[in-house]
């Protein structure tokens, strides 16, 4: 995960607010000094309010959840006492979410067992403990974000166990499997393959989430609705927002590299599978963290 350099404005307010934020996270409980929550408040301010005004930005820190973000945070540095805090709050409202999401009770636990470890840090990278709760920012609900990261590791669970499937069906029938296709070639103006991308990684994880399961993995509204808990006409209501405002930012992004109105909306005409980036690969990307708005999932 890249992390955002602080600027002297974000620092300058989180001096000035250090002290009664740290108070009012409960940082001490868990372990997390004055120095260390400076931090974690640079690298979340640097990410998301480093725009704003001073005033915009204090407003910023003050309405972040603090105690959750501090929990969040002192649990992926490893402080056992905060582990013992998360578990104590989120086990039951996970496994309640997993049960949502899974509608089976072992399927529930082993989704739930899967995420604790992520969660913990068990795996390393670069000699360091790795754990997701590090990409939690305190912008809305640690529990509206678990529940995000629990339906993307099932739909993520789901994409390996049909593949796996579908691989297993092919091999008991006697089927030939054939080399792969070569990667297609780049389709038009470059200027368009670099506004997609540039476009759909800035989406927040549910919405690239919602994206790959309605239109990579086939997935139903009714489907994608029981996965977030919410109803069927709110996913379907999303999915048509998200689509206009995807085609008017990738506008917005082809003019700003200097194509017309007109060159623009013909290069929309592309079908987006002959681009030459991963739009898979970009829809399920692990950036929880670096745009992720949990307060659509709160």
């Amino acid at each position: 995960m890249t992390v955002a350099k602080p600027n002297s404005a974000v620092e300058t307010v989180v001096r000035d607010l250090l002290v009664e934020l740290h108070g009012k996270a409960g940082c001490e409980k868990v372990g997390l000094t004055l120095d260390s929550f400076r931090v974690i408040l640079c690298e979340v301010g640097s990410k998301h309010a480093a725009e704003g005004s001073h005033a915009q930005m204090r407003a910023f820190f003050l309405g972040l959840r603090v105690d959750e973000l501090a929990l969040a945070r002192a649990c992926a540095a490893g402080n056992n006492a905060a582990w013992e805090i998360f578990l104590t709050r989120y086990r039951e409202k996970m496994y309640l979410a997993a049960l949502r999401i899974a509608r089976e009770d072992s399927q529930a636990h082993e989704l739930a067992d899967t995420l604790y470890a992520d969660l913990y840090g068990m795996g390393t990278r670069e000699g360091e403990r790795v754990s997701k709760l590090a990409s939690y920012t305190g912008r809305g609900s640690l529990e509206g974000w678990l529940r995000t990261v629990l339906a993307q590791e099932y739909v993520n669970r789901y994409r390996r166990t049909k593949r796996l499937v579908s691989l297993d069906e092919e091999s008991d029938e006697g089927t030939q499997f054939r080399a792969p296709d070569p990667e297609p070639a780049a389709a038009g103006d470059s200027r368009l393959v670099a506004a997609t991308d540039e476009v759909l990684g800035g989406l927040v994880a549910q919405d690239r989430m919602v994206l790959s399961a309605y239109y990579l993995d086939g997935r139903t509204l009714a489907e994608i609705a029981r996965i977030l808990g919410v109803h069927e006409s709110t996913v379907s209501r999303k999915v048509d927002k998200l689509a206009k405002s995807l085609r008017k930012q990738i506008l917005a992004a082809l003019g700003r590299r200097g194509l017309s109105r007109r060159q623009a909306e013909e290069a929309l005409e592309t079908d987006v599978r002959d681009l030459s980036i991963d739009i898979r690969r970009t829809l399920t990307q692990e950036s929880a963290g670096s745009a992720f708005s949990e307060k659509s999932s709160g």
